[in-house]
């Protein structure tokens, strides 16, 4: 007789037998000189079953429809609504248009391939956005695909491929910066003293605009970076397309405190007597912070009066980090004052300012051989 609700037999040659219905409504037998082995071969073959429809669950046949509700549905409740912007961006302006081709339906790891591909060899997109795209496109695929079995597969297609992508960033020479420090001093527009600030903190223009009077501590010598401000796409309204948002900076490690050179300090001293609140942004010197594509214009507009080359208002961040390697800041500190969220970061950016470090480095050494170690 079978135990109770198996089908698992004692034959009366001693063996025990087993059987289980496949799906086409035949039985599957198995022996063994044992209950227990009959009993685990069924319970493996069973399992295997189980393993074999799940790899046969069909992928949705519209990924575009599942990225965008991934991103308005999953995306929209928690992250900032600059990061938001940022996923949207990458997925409406490049995920969705590619698997909207019904080529490229449903999402398989060719598709994925694909994609990849055409983001790579895509010349219009810099190295930098290429890797955030794909990076948000990962992050989409590992939430929208977990319960697919094949999900690893699509993530491990989903990279980038190796090569050179260090690109030197721009940056002012020393006589380019002391033009530019002297046409701000000289400018009857006096928001043009943050360029000087940015120049000897690293601050970004973000970052700029949304300082307070109350941000600068004129007794400790220091300045507070709590808040960031951009405009952004308004996802809230059909009439206003954009919106100056006032949010916090790019990482927790981007909100810190900065110690002022000795004549900023002066300078903020000469200023704030004209103040009317410590609530008001330095900029603006009104309760509602200047806006930074304004900021740009006036950047843009001395670095033409000075006829020195266009470059991003970002290359004065990048010349603050080369000009304190060169006077000998060590990385961890330059790391923390640009906010940086790890020293590797700061490494893999400033490496061609690092050289000349270790540069000078061995000519100290250089110079200690010809004068120290001269045969007597």
């Amino acid at each position: 007789m079978p135990r109770k609700g198996e089908n698992i037999y004692k034959r009366k040659d001693g063996r025990w037998e087993g059987r289980s219905l496949r799906a086409n409504g035949k039985y599957r037998y198995f022996y063994a000189s044992t209950y227990r082995e009959v009993r685990a071969k069924m319970k493996e073959a069973w399992q295997e079953r189980e393993a074999e429809k799940k790899n046969t669950i069909p992928l949705p046949t519209n990924p575009g429809e599942l990225f965008q509700s991934w991103l308005s549905d999953t995306v929209s409740e928690r992250v900032k609504p600059t990061t938001y912007e940022s996923y949207y961006h990458c997925i409406h302006g490049y995920v969705i248009p590619y698997f909207k081709s019904i080529e490229n339906q449903p999402m398989s790891q060719s598709c994925v391939c694909g994609f990849v591909k055409s983001i790579s060899e895509n010349a219009s997109i810099s190295q930098t956005y290429k890797r955030k795209i794909i990076s948000v496109f990962k992050m989409s695929i590992r939430e929208i695909y977990k319960d697919y079995p094949n999900q690893p597969k699509l993530l491990e297609a989903a990279v980038l491929p190796t090569g050179k992508t260090h690109q030197e960033v721009s940056v002012f020479t020393m006589k380019e910066q002391r033009i530019l420090e002297q046409a701000a001093f000289m400018s009857p527009d006096k928001r043009a003293l943050g360029i000087i600030l940015c120049f000897y903190t690293g601050i970004r223009l973000g970052e700029l605009c949304a300082l307070r009077w109350r941000d600068i501590d004129l007794e400790a010598g220091t300045m507070y970076i709590g808040n960031t401000v951009s405009r952004i796409r308004n996802f809230q309204s059909v009439e206003s397309k954009t919106m100056l948002h006032i949010g916090t900076p790019k990482s927790k490690t981007s909100t810190r405190k900065i110690p002022l050179p000795g004549f900023l300090l002066e300078l903020a001293k000469e200023l704030k007597p004209g103040i009317k609140s410590e609530e008001h942004f330095i900029l603006s010197n009104k309760n509602t912070p200047f806006e930074p594509r304004v900021y740009q214009k006036l950047y843009k507009r001395i670095l033409k009066d000075t006829g020195i080359k266009d470059r991003k208002f970002h290359a004065i961040r990048h010349t603050f980090a080369t000009r304190a390697l060169e006077v000998g800041v060590d990385i961890k500190t330059l790391s923390e004052i640009l906010g940086h969220s790890n020293v590797t970061i700061t490494l893999n950016i400033y490496a061609h300012s690092l050289m000349e470090q270790k540069k000078a480095a061995i000519e100290k050494l250089n110079m200690m051989h010809v004068t120290q170690m001269k045969v007597v």
